[in-house]
């Protein structure tokens, strides 16, 4: 299992269900304009970076941190205003942060807790609200021997 697949299990195990649709970066790259089925939530690992090798002898030993979003989308057009669908993303915020902080992935090598990092709004139009949160964990690499 991938880090990204881990966190999409996490959101999919979420009881009750609030996601529709829980993807990955493929589906996220594939997807023309909103998607059919909302809310729909998509993992992408955005970036990782890693520090230098901590060993003077024997296999490479770094430090990697990587930052995965999940932007996930909802439409409610019960109001003309757009705010149902707003209050629809605090719930959805709330059910992710739930599911992802404190878990620690086991599909890397001594990974931490995983963290939150920041929320961002998207966009917001035609009743669809898009909401991009950003989790961090960190994670070794090893050189195999």
């Amino acid at each position: 299992m991938t880090l990204s697949a881990e966190f999409q299990q996490r959101l999919r195990d979420i009881d009750p269900a609030v996601f529709r649709v829980v993807a990955g970066a493929a589906a996220w790259a594939s997807l023309n304009g909103e998607p059919k089925t909302t809310p729909a939530a998509f993992v992408l690992i955005e970036e990782e970076q890693s520090g230098e090798n901590t060993r003077m002898t024997g296999p490479v030993l770094q430090r990697c941190e990587a930052d995965v979003a999940v932007i996930f989308v909802t439409r409610n057009v019960s109001d003309g205003t757009g705010a149902a669908a707003a209050d629809d993303i605090e719930t959805l915020k709330s059910a992710v942060r739930d599911a992802l902080i404190g878990f620690e992935p086991t599909s890397v090598s001594n990974a931490d807790v995983v963290e939150h990092i920041s929320s961002n709004l998207l966009k917001a139009k035609n009743g669809h609200v898009w909401q991009r949160e950003l989790f961090g964990v960190g994670y070794y690499l090893v050189e195999k021997s």
